[in-house]
């Protein structure tokens, strides 16, 4: 018997979709690393509720580089 395939989408099947979406809309690299980091660290400070030493550890960076970036895409806490 063969075995189902899994109906679940892989994480590299959802990024394509969403990156296709991107280019058709022809936004350009920069910005959508920049949209795509700040919607990362928001994720992250929300699961970690703004613990800023758990999310750096989670992400595997340091916690003064996690301090810097969040500065640069204008994350504040909630």
């Amino acid at each position: 018997m063969m075995e189902k395939k899994s109906e679940k989408a892989t994480l590299h099947q959802k990024l394509e979709t969403v990156i296709s979406e991107m280019v058709d809309k022809e936004l350009h690299l920069d910005d959508a690393l920049r949209e795509f980091q700040k919607i990362y660290l928001e994720t992250a400070m929300k699961k970690y509720r703004g613990n800023k030493s758990r999310i750096a550890k989670a992400l595997g960076m340091h916690r003064n580089t996690l301090h810097c970036r969040a500065e640069r895409l204008k994350i504040h806490k909630k």
